[in-house]
């Protein structure tokens, strides 16, 4: 396909997570450069700030922690404005089990429930797309929703990342069904930015770390399937991905996934588990007046 351009954003209010660095950052930089606000809602403010010094155009830092609900709450309570993009970037892998500041293990909790409740809370102020960042990982991706926080089996790396991408994908759907049953215009999108040199692959194994120094794009290589998702012409629920070497590199494009993330059922009962899990619900009103 040719090469994806952005269009012109001047008035557009962004909010991007995880943007001091990698995808985020050239997620960031381009979209204030076609004219819109970014805000960098970020875990360190000062990371933020130094971050927002190499963006032109206009800027906001906010703080922001994931992997804290009551983070997650202060900052859609202290958020007012309409917003035309939630992208919601920021992601981690650990090679050790770790658990978030309420307990959830921290790749399934910052990766999935931190975003599930933050952008259900902004909702109501989004008037044009999320964006989900997920990731062809999701495919080898198996849900046990019955042990979602990893109490009971013995903790691994890749499978729990792996969860956390397909959990992206389900949360996705399930969200653009919602939506689309109040009738509302908002679009739920997902990117998978492809093979990119970024700093999540310093907790990966010496092996990944090495396919990533040789074969990855750059992070505004990486930004590219994102910009795509939040700004081209494209039914909600899509997925968006590069477009060559078995979509890990090049210029933007739909891509499949797996059957996994198309199972209604799962993302269903999925969602019923993240409610539970945040204590946050969908907030919008079905077009029929009948509960979701």
């Amino acid at each position: 396909m040719a090469a994806f351009t952005l269009p012109d954003l001047t008035g557009r209010t962004a909010i991007v997570t995880g943007a001091n660095s990698g995808v985020g950052l050239a997620t960031s930089r381009a979209l204030a450069a076609a004219g819109a606000r970014v805000v960098l809602a970020v875990r360190d403010t000062g990371k933020g700030d130094a971050a927002a010094r190499t963006i032109t155009g206009s800027t906001e830092v906010r703080r922001l922690d994931l992997a804290d609900l009551s983070s997650v709450r202060a900052f859609a309570d202290a958020w007012s404005a309409p917003i035309d993009l939630l992208i919601n970037n920021a992601g981690i892998t650990a090679r050790e089990l770790r658990r978030t500041a309420d307990g959830f293990e921290s790749q399934f909790g910052t990766n999935h429930l931190g975003p599930f409740a933050l952008t259900n809370l902004l909702l109501p102020q989004v008037t044009g797309r999320v964006v989900n960042l997920s990731s062809q990982a999701e495919r080898m991706g198996r849900l046990d929703l019955d042990d979602p926080n990893d109490e009971r089996r013995p903790y691994q790396q890749s499978p729990a990342y792996n969860r956390s991408k397909l959990a992206n994908l389900l949360f996705t759907a399930e969200l653009q069904r919602r939506l689309d049953a109040t009738g509302s215009p908002v679009r739920a999108m997902a990117a998978h930015p492809g093979l990119v040199r970024t700093e999540i692959y310093t907790e990966a194994g010496p092996i990944s770390r090495f396919i990533v120094r040789t074969l990855g794009q750059s992070p505004e290589q990486g930004a590219l399937p994102v910009l795509y998702a939040a700004t081209a012409d494209l039914p909600g629920d899509s997925f968006t991905g590069p477009s060559r070497f078995a979509h890990m590199i090049g210029e933007p494009e739909l891509i499949n996934r797996s059957a996994t993330a198309r199972d209604e059922q799962l993302a269903a009962r999925l969602w019923s588990v993240s409610e539970k899990l945040t204590g946050v619900r969908f907030p919008l009103a079905p077009a029929t007046g009948q509960a979701s």
